[in-house]
């Protein structure tokens, strides 16, 4: 009986050394894999560089929903740029975009020159722009702006942007030292009258522009003149 025991318990023993060595040699040695040159990379460095291939993808032991850096797709295309002026507000308007005609005001100083004159700017162009501020003025011959004679200008009335839709329009009035008497007639002082067949308007932004009176020439005296600044509203 003691002789049967011993063996029972040897055997035993060898079992449960066999299957210890078998266990071992399942474990990967040094916690890594192997590499071609014989080294060991980390088991952690193989997780870092899986999810590091994929943009977007989350770390080991978090959901998608985790992801601090969401995946944006390279397709995406950018907003198309904006046709206006930053903040929103349509462009100036361009000097192709207008027409510009005038007329004598019918509200004007006393005498027998111009006196005043309305400058009516018209959008031509399919887009809606802005005119903003006080036009400079010059006295020319027709066909011949380059030659102009540039007058001493006094502002009027706070400038503020105008809006001009397609078709729309816009204004400046033109007030002159008024001629006084008949025929040449003379100027209050003392200086010669002067008569110009068309001026030359030239607004901020918006580009120069000759224009002729639909009734006559710019008669005025002292080279001076007064101008009030773009307005929505038609001057009389």
């Amino acid at each position: 009986m003691r002789y049967v025991n011993g063996m029972r318990g040897s055997a035993v023993a060898v079992v449960v050394a066999s299957a210890a060595l078998a266990v071992a040699g399942c474990q990967p040695s040094g916690g890594g894999a192997d590499t071609a040159d014989g080294g060991v990379t980390p088991s952690g460095a193989v997780s870092s560089a899986a999810s590091s291939s994929t943009p977007g993808a989350p770390k080991p032991g978090s959901s998608a929903s985790d992801s601090s850096t969401p995946y944006s797709s390279p397709s995406a295309s950018a907003p198309p740029s904006s046709t206006h002026a930053p903040g929103g507000s349509a462009a100036t308007c361009s000097a192709g975009s207008l027409k510009a005609t005038a007329r004598q005001a019918a509200v004007r100083p006393a005498g027998t020159g111009t006196g005043a004159a309305v400058v009516e700017f018209t959008n031509v162009s399919g887009r809606t722009c802005v005119l903003e501020g006080h036009t400079t003025v010059a006295g020319a011959g027709n066909g011949s702006p380059e030659m102009n004679v540039p007058l001493t200008v006094k502002r009027t009335g706070a400038a503020a942007p105008v809006k001009v839709a397609p078709g729309g329009k816009a204004w400046v009035k033109l007030t002159f030292v008024q001629v006084q008497g008949e025929a040449d007639g003379y100027c209050v002082s003392g200086s010669a009258p002067v008569v110009y067949p068309t001026m030359v308007v030239r607004l901020p932004g918006s580009g120069a522009h000759q224009v002729a009176l639909d009734d006559g020439q710019f008669a005025e005296c002292d080279d001076t003149v007064t101008v009030a600044a773009v307005s929505a509203i038609r001057p009389s």
